[in-house]
């Protein structure tokens, strides 16, 4: 049976309250329409209506059959099409064709989906679809004859009182702010539905009181997904503002909060730091919302959602700082403790490998690891684990033990340890890393150290069992994919060109083997991982402290010289 008929959320539950939400006066019309506020992206209209689905990492290539006649290939593809987001990227491209398509599709979901079958009657998608009907609602109604606008405002009704009786039925966090969003949104915009605006307002004002923490960060520490939820609230709060609402005091506060946050995790480039699940977020997004809200945008000095940022000239460097998401949190946690990313100008340089959430069960999991991150990794055991299915939460969280920052005029820099392989090794990761003033210069000095007593047992203990050869590690600096590296002549440095004309130089201070190799970049939106590369330093803890140093910089630049870096040659606090 297809996914669409069969999908989790369109059991009998689901289309009985669909038929009790059915019951009652329809809406005739909107009081007020919302601006079309949603980005689309006119490539992906013009394939949608070449017949090319692309969802959650699928390709069903259907020319001769619309988006509701395909057979769904899993329940992601499924979930992602039944939210409509596909509608901006119609409305983006926006002429004839593209708006007939979008009426055809909404009309033809109306009579298979409408009643309540389907996968897409749940909370999140339902508010995720009542947002983007009504964003484009002129797109929809435009030639539209008299039984398809009835149709329309039916279901757009239905769908209204489904999420008024059914928000709290979402997860808490972005599911929940999407069924709120469009809850208010739908109560703001259509006549008849009044009455559920206040209680939808004073819900959504209270959930983001209770979810967004005092920092502006959310537990899962996903930046873009703190983008989505940015993003819905200034929706909500235009929607308020536009129809003579007051924003209640909590709602602006939680995007006064969030906006600086989101300043602090964007790189150079605009596109956010990729960490815990997260992508870059979609371009000109954090822009517009950022200048849309009517909040503060200053970045804050320190951490921000558990990252500390350092900028200097046209680079900035973002690093995860904090320990990785626990509980319910966690399910999309990544063992990225003291990774970090690299942008330079409009370039990003230096990547973590991202998501592989969109490629299937082992890309997701391969994904979560340490060694898809930016960091030191002891091989064969990520500096948090999680348990035997890819969607479990971190078991073992590495813990943050040591964290500090220091500014000088010569530039930025951190210190940090995380307690990762403790248990395993009796080893903590201590990263020292500095990034001068002007920018042209990242210093850097990674090291494995048995710290105490027990540490130091745990750690002979495992040396003993390597035959005293060592604990194999490596330190990864995965490149992104529009950079071109090379292995200098000798093995001894590796030159990476950007496409803006700038070359960056990578050092290092000869205690570990230099290599350059394979790695891949997980995006959404794309058929496969991209092929990149990777930096790596690969060598034996041997002793109870282990040290490396690396530089990269501008190969105008003369590099700090590292074989002695010791932390005391890094920027000291004012």
């Amino acid at each position: 049976m297809s996914l669409w008929v069969s999908g989790a959320s369109g059991g009998w539950r689901s289309r009985l309250a669909v038929w009790r939400a059915s019951r009652g006066p329809k809406a005739a019309g909107f009081t007020s329409s919302p601006d079309p506020r949603s980005i689309g992206m006119v490539a992906r209209g013009r394939q949608l209506l070449a017949g090319n689905y692309l969802f959650a990492g699928q390709l069903v290539e259907a020319p001769e059959h619309g988006l509701w006649e395909i057979t769904a290939p899993d329940a992601d593809f499924a979930a992602e099409a039944q939210g409509f987001v596909w509608l901006d990227d119609l409305a983006a491209l926006g002429d004839a064709p593209a708006r007939h398509k979008a009426q055809e599709w909404t009309q033809d979901w109306i009579r298979r989906f409408g009643r309540g079958k389907g996968p897409g009657w749940s909370p999140n998608l339902t508010g995720r679809r009542v947002i983007r009907w009504i964003h484009h609602a002129i797109f929809l109604l435009n030639g539209a004859d008299g039984a398809q606008t009835q149709a329309y405002y039916a279901a757009l009704t239905v769908q209204t009182r489904y999420l008024a009786s059914h928000w709290h039925q979402a997860a808490p966090g972005l599911a929940r702010f999407e069924a709120l969003t469009g809850l208010v949104y739908a109560g703001l915009s259509l006549m008849g539905m009044d009455g559920l605006v206040a209680p939808a307002i004073a819900a959504l004002a209270s959930e983001a009181e209770r979810e967004i923490d005092a920092s502006g960060g959310i537990g899962t520490r996903n930046p873009e997904e703190l983008l989505d939820v940015f993003t819905l609230l200034n929706w909500a709060a235009l929607a308020m503002t536009e129809t003579g609402h007051v924003v209640p005091e909590a709602h602006q506060a939680a995007m006064e909060r969030i906006a600086p946050t989101l300043r602090a995790l964007r790189h150079a480039d605009g596109g956010l730091a990729r960490f815990h699940g997260g992508g870059r977020g979609l371009e000109g997004r954090l822009d517009h919302a950022l200048a849309s809200a009517s909040a503060r945008a200053l970045a804050p000095e320190h951490q921000a959602m558990g990252y500390v940022r350092l900028s200097g000239g046209r680079t900035t460097v973002i690093m995860d700082a904090a320990d990785p998401p626990g509980g319910a949190a966690g399910h999309s946690a990544h063992a990225s403790t003291l990774a970090f990313e690299v942008t330079s100008g409009r370039r990003p340089l230096v990547v973590n490998c991202g998501s592989g959430a969109p490629f299937g069960t082992e890309w997701r999991r391969a994904g979560r690891a340490t060694p898809s991150h930016s960091t030191l990794a002891i091989e064969g055991v990520s500096s948090s684990r999680f348990g035997e299915k890819s969607g479990e939460a971190l078991a073992e969280r590495a813990h943050v033990l040591t964290l500090r920052q220091m500014n000088t005029e010569q530039g930025r820099g951190v210190h940090l340890a995380h307690d990762g392989w403790a248990l395993t090794h009796g080893l903590t990761h201590v990263r020292d890393l500095a990034l001068s003033s002007d920018g042209r210069q990242i210093a850097g000095q990674d090291g494995l150290m048995a710290l105490n007593p027990k540490g130091r047992a745990r750690f002979e203990q495992v040396l003993s069992a390597t035959g005293l050869n060592g604990v194999p590690f490596s330190l990864r600096f995965h490149l992104h994919p529009d950079a071109d590296a090379t292995l200098d002549m000798g093995g001894n440095a590796v030159s990476v060109a950007l496409k803006s004309g700038e070359i960056w130089v990578f050092r290092h201070d000869g205690r570990a083997r230099l290599a350059l190799e394979p790695s891949v970049y997980l995006e959404k939106g794309r058929l496969r991982p991209r092929a990149t590369k990777q930096i790596i330093l690969s060598g034996l803890a041997a002793e109870i402290e282990t040290r490396i140093g690396w530089t990269l910089a501008k190969a105008q630049d003369t590099p700090t010289a590292i074989r002695d870096l010791d932390r005391d040659d890094l920027p000291v606090p004012l």
